[in-house]
């Protein structure tokens, strides 16, 4: 089969496709769509034969039900029993728009539709390429998302094409989706309502309008053995091909914690995804990193994930990193569809970073023109079993300055160029519990535990790594004791990455 793709331009629809789309529809055959949502998998919702296309061309279990879509509030009832008082004033606040019900279904509604169940999915699109399909298809539209059942749902066309071209008959082509995360599901057939599936109508939402509303409590669970009333619930879902876990924390420990297993899974050779934020893209160094969104709008968030999750898939990662997101308005949303993608793999920040003292190691001395730099250029080329900021830092940098030239000279001699290096001073912002301070000499060592109560942990380089000869200034001295000092600082350097290497590796756990 040819899947036939029609461009829709949204300010000017082209009627012509719309009806050639609903043409096909009303055979029995199936038609992509774009919703305000994700795009949706379109067939007569009255007939079984084509409820059993949707399922053999997704891929999709026979239990999971189909959302029917209608365009007109008069024709929920030809398909449901009872209408409830509450649906006129939830339908005014949230039809068209993200909002599903689920009702009693009527004969009228094959239970390949409905997966067997006697209530029935309903929603109204605000998409306007969706309703004036919808109508042309005969009024009442199954559409489960349009992707290979379990992936992640689609957004733009393209991703439809991806999983289902050659399965389905036409898609229609309205761009980029709004909102990016399937709609929000009330069960009208328990009292007070209850919300099956999180999306943008959020529980607050809908509680203005209708009073009390209950939340299914295992929404996030994978063990339940029941029949599902809505799509989404008793399967995995949303999954990218990758293994995607979520690490949960504080933002900055989160950040902390993902950067420690993306160092940790690259050097092992694994190509690895990042799932980070507006505000925290620029803090990772490793892996392969994409922003999902601002967390001071986490609709973008929404509209974003499925997005990210394709394009990993794209790029062939073995694991998939994510920060979490606070459970509030479509952050609920959010999380449910990254847990229900993730297979509700959680990893604890906290568990993580307690495994790696150390995030930053400073090298100071006198003024940062010669042995500090040296000794941070030469554990930056070390194996190292975990990722660390490594700094050097002058005792007194009274205005920043380029490295000395005979130290220049000396590591151009060894290979090692440092590009656009300019000499800093010892600030109090960088000391703290996972700073590892190495000064060249005792009395920098003295001088800084004096005027910074506070440090940390504070050592002369040899004093850590077992060897008590300082690494004295050899400024104005010879070229060969210049030699002599870069051999000294490179033994202990050599040392020193032993021993944070030999501390990592008694902490050492993989992270999937």
């Amino acid at each position: 089969m040819e899947t036939i793709i029609k461009k829709i331009d949204r300010n000017n629809i082209d009627q012509e496709s719309i009806e050639q789309a609903g043409s096909i529809l009303k055979q029995g055959g199936l038609v992509a769509f774009p919703t305000e949502t994700v795009y949706g998998l379109g067939a007569n919702a009255l007939d079984e034969e084509a409820a059993k296309k949707t399922y053999a061309a997704k891929g999709r279990p026979s239990d999971n039900p189909l959302i029917v879509h209608i365009a007109r509030l008069e024709d929920l009832k030809e398909i449901v029993t009872e209408i409830p008082e509450i649906v006129q004033d939830i339908a005014d606040h949230f039809w068209p728009g993200p909002l599903t019900m689920i009702f009693h279904k009527n004969d009228k509604v094959p239970l390949g539709t409905t997966g067997g169940l006697d209530t029935v999915a309903v929603r109204m699109p605000d998409d306007e390429i969706a309703r004036k399909l919808i109508l042309a298809g005969g009024g009442c539209i199954s559409a489960p998302s349009a992707n290979t059942s379990g992936r992640p749902s689609p957004t733009t066309a393209q991703h439809v094409a991806d999983d289902l071209s050659g399965k389905i008959e036409m898609i229609l082509d309205g761009g980029s989706v709004d909102i990016g995360v399937e709609s929000t599901i009330l069960d009208l057939t328990v009292n007070p309502p209850m919300i099956l599936r999180p999306g943008a109508i959020t529980k607050e939402m809908l509680e203005e309008v209708a009073g009390e509303i209950s939340v299914d409590e295992t929404l996030i669970s994978e063990n339940s053995t029941k029949a599902p009333k809505a799509p989404g619930m008793k399967y995995r879902h949303y999954a990218p091909k990758a293994d995607l876990i979520i690490v949960e924390g504080e933002p900055d420990e989160s950040i902390k914690a993902i950067k420690q297993i993306a160092y940790e899974q690259v050097r092992l050779g694994y190509k690895v995804g990042i799932i980070a934020t507006n505000e925290s893209i620029d803090q990772y160094t490793t892996g392969m990193i994409k922003s999902i969104g601002s967390r001071e709008n986490e609709k973008t968030v929404a509209r974003n994930l499925y997005k990210v999750l394709r394009e990993f898939d794209e790029e062939e990662v073995s694991y998939i990193y994510s920060e979490a997101f606070p459970e509030a308005g479509i952050g609920t949303a959010v999380m449910n569809r990254l847990g229900k993608a993730a297979g509700h793999h959680v990893l604890q920040a906290s568990d993580i970073t307690r495994l790696q003292k150390y995030r930053r190691i400073v090298f100071v001395s006198n003024s940062d023109n010669c042995r500090a730099p040296i000794a941070a250029a030469l554990l930056r080329r070390q194996p190292l079993l975990q990722e660390y900021q490594i700094l050097s830092r002058g005792m007194i940098v009274l205005f920043p300055e380029p490295l000395n030239p005979r130290a220049e000279e000396l590591l151009k001699a060894h290979d090692i160029v440092l590009e656009r290096f300019e000499t800093s001073a010892l600030d109090e912002k960088i000391l703290g519990e996972d700073t590892l301070v190495l000064t060249m000499q005792e009395s920098q060592k003295q001088k800084i535990l004096s005027e910074y109560p506070d440090a940390g942990d504070v050592y002369t380089l040899g004093e850590y790594v077992g060897n008590m000869q300082e690494i004295a200034s050899v400024y104005g001295q010879t070229e060969e004791q210049y030699e002599e000092m870069y051999k000294l600082i490179q033994e202990n350097v050599v040392k020193l990455a032993e021993r944070l290497n030999k501390e990592a590796k008694n902490k050492c756990q993989t992270y999937t």
